[in-house]
């Protein structure tokens, strides 16, 4: 019995020696957590993102269908090649149309979440918002291409409210395209706003939640009218989660291969290049190309969005 008792103060003494040694060196103590977590970062998430950007410069030959180690800058040069440039602008063009709808749209909900719901009323709205998100993304994108068809829900909705002729006067547009919604820009577009909606939602909603009352209080107070008090206290306060939001929404619609796939006229997006360069054609080095530019756009991005303080309302 003493001698389990004097082992027992043993294993005591050196957990308590071991707990005073982390305490006295907090710097060694946070380096064993974060060494782990940033061993796979580095070695797995950038070694392997760096191999892929270094294939980049690698040589494709179109004759024999090999790609060769041999170092160029030809498939950097071809991105800005007439039909790879209307590829990018497309694309991104595309990404900041997304995410601009998508704020109009999520400010007016996340205005009265923030604002007017409590307790059940407030999970309600979250579920909802979130549901979508619950399902296949590519479920979601097929069963738009339903909706969106000539004998679809929408086409039939708007033949009975009499408003089919302003649709075919909106399909005639230049840049639109298409005989339908499925088969057009704009039906594409609709896919991406619905899709990344929610990701733009709820940060915009976080950002309101953090509206002091006592600011609305003191314009109204002084005068203001409403519309004054949106633009010069609620809109400055919503920015930071407005560009945070954009983020989510810009990024994915840069990147994403398969709505352009299914939904719109034909004309490739970023995604559909790497898809199809790599896939169909065996070209990596191109395919890595394409890689560098969302990269390197949605760096921009961020930078740009950093001074309106996105990051601080993740």
């Amino acid at each position: 019995m003493d001698e389990g008792l004097m082992a027992s103060t043993r294993r005591t003494g050196r957990l308590h020696r071991l707990a005073h040694f982390f305490y006295r060196r907090p710097g060694f103590y946070l380096a064993l957590l974060l060494i782990p977590p940033l061993l796979w970062f580095g070695a797995i998430y950038l070694g392997s993102l760096l191999a892929l950007l270094w294939q980049g410069f690698y040589t494709f030959d179109d004759f024999t269908m090999t790609v060769s180690p041999t170092l160029t800058l030809a498939n950097i040069q071809a991105l800005f090649s007439p039909v790879n440039y209307d590829i990018i602008i497309r694309t991104l063009t595309m990404a900041l149309l997304v995410s601009l709808f998508s704020a109009v749209l999520a400010f007016p909900i996340a205005w009265y979440m923030a604002r007017y719901t409590r307790g059940r009323q407030k999970a309600f709205f979250y579920i909802a918002i979130m549901m979508p998100m619950w399902a296949s993304y590519i479920v979601k994108a097929y069963a738009w291409t339903l909706l969106l068809s000539r004998d679809g829900v929408i086409q039939w909705f708007l033949q009975h409210l009499g408003l089919e002729w302003v649709l075919s006067n909106i399909l005639l547009l230049p840049g639109i395209g298409g005989n339908t919604l499925s088969t057009s820009g704009l039906g594409r577009f609709l896919v991406f706003v619905y899709i990344w909606l929610p990701f733009m939602i709820l940060p915009i909603q976080a950002a309101l939640e953090r509206l002091p009352n006592s600011l609305l209080q003191a314009s109204e107070d002084l005068g203001a009218l409403p519309q004054q008090t949106f633009r010069y206290v609620v809109l400055p306060l919503a920015i930071p989660g407005i560009a945070a939001g954009s983020i989510f929404t810009f990024s994915l619609t840069l990147g994403d291969f398969i709505v352009p796939q299914l939904v719109g006229p034909p004309g490739f997006f970023i995604g559909n290049m790497v898809y199809s360069q790599q896939g169909a054609i065996g070209n990596m080095p191109m395919a890595a190309a394409f890689t560098l530019v969302p990269i390197v756009l949605i760096a921009l991005y961020l930078a740009l969005v950093k001074r309106l303080g996105a990051f601080d309302a993740l």
